[in-house]
């Protein structure tokens, strides 16, 4: 069994790097935490014109027909050059959803916009139990803190708990929809409660919607595994880079102990996170029954790599790394922002463990 990527998707990782290289530098990230967006509407629109939104759509509902495995290379490149989009949200989530329990016709609505480039979706899974009221076909109550709800054209809202759960379509732009801007420690990934009164409800065609939505949750903690995989190596990169141009009493700061250490310890966990997303892509490409294991060792993994990473990197740095003037920052908001996407890693831990005892039976 191989883990690697193949000659085909390393090319893909070189072209997608080269593109975010000229299209999502720090000085492209530093515009959209001064703007009032949220994301980079026109590095979401080139995505989609090169077709890397829909990598793992069907053909014909727009996208590619490459697959996963070439969605978690695209993933890892986000990741790596901080780009502005809301790639887990709308492609991760919602576009998932769609596939997996949305009709004919709610795909082709949907999936083709979102494939180009010219629109975005969320989901709200986590809603606390009673803040959203379902009758007749309309739904009141509030979803709070909603990634990327602000610049969202539509939602899909998990509604109920348990087998009585419903997932459906709301339109954002509907009247009966209220927004409310949360604050955000990454200004690239906002945070919006979503009001709503009598707002229509589309169902989602599923008779699983829990199925649906635990195996859309384990897509997109595979992707992030792979946004933070990317951070993770590009902060390593960075305090190593550092670490050997730096000079103090007349040495490279490399060449001491405490920094050799440190660095040795990033190195260590963005291998350790680097297995284990290869093997939850295998698990996702392969649609194989390991796929929720893989899914919550990737995440818990990766997350514990991109944190250590984006703080050592700034404590490599000295001083210095303390400020806004460096990238450091950047990588940093983005660590934490991704480690509460998609539950905690207290909830990943915990699912962990669940899968581990579900499997010993």
């Amino acid at each position: 069994m191989n883990f690697d990527f193949s000659e085909e998707q390393k090319a893909l990782r070189d072209s997608v790097r080269r593109f975010l290289s000229d299209e999502s530098g720090s000085d492209a990230v530093r515009a959209v935490y001064r703007s009032e967006l949220g994301y980079d509407p026109a590095l979401w629109a080139k995505m989609g014109e090169m077709g890397l939104n829909g990598a793992a759509f069907p053909e014909s509902y727009g996208g590619s027909g490459a697959g996963y495995l070439e969605l978690c290379v695209v993933a890892e490149e986000l990741g790596r050059a901080l780009a502005s989009v809301p790639f887990l949200s709308s492609i991760g989530l919602a576009a998932e959803l769609l596939i997996c329990a949305g009709s004919e016709d709610q795909k082709q609505r949907y999936l083709p916009a979102m494939a180009e480039g010219r629109s975005v979706g969320t989901v709200a899974l986590d809603i606390p139990q009673g803040a959203l009221q379902l009758a007749d076909g309309l739904l009141d109550g509030v979803a709070p803190i909603i990634a990327d709800a602000g610049i969202a054209d539509f939602a899909i809202i998990a509604c109920g708990e348990g087998e009585a759960l419903s997932l459906g379509i709301v339109d954002l732009a509907s009247p009966t929809v209220t927004l409310r801007d949360r604050p955000s420690l990454d200004p690239c990934h906002r945070f919006a409660d979503i009001s709503f009164a009598g707002t229509p409800f589309e169902r989602l065609e599923t008779n699983a919607p829990t199925a649906a939505a635990a195996a859309a949750r384990d897509c997109a903690a595979i992707l992030a595994a792979f946004e933070q995989l990317g951070g993770a190596d590009r902060a390593l990169e960075m305090a190593r880079d550092y670490a050997l141009e730096r000079r103090a009493f007349g040495r490279q700061i490399g060449s001491f102990q405490a920094i050799k250490h440190m660095l040795a310890d990033m190195f260590v966990a963005t291998e350790l996170a680097r297995s284990n997303a290869y093997y939850a892509a295998w698990a996702l490409a392969s649609d194989s029954d390991q796929l929720a294991l893989a899914a919550a060792t990737a995440r818990v993994s990766a997350t514990r790599a991109y944190e250590l990473c984006a703080a050592n990197n700034i404590q490599v740095h000295g001083g210095i790394g303390f400020t806004a003037e460096l990238d450091c920052h950047l990588y940093y908001r983005r660590s934490s922002g991704l480690a509460h996407a998609l539950g905690s890693v207290a909830f990943w831990e915990d699912r962990l463990i669940n899968e581990l005892d579900r499997q010993r039976g």
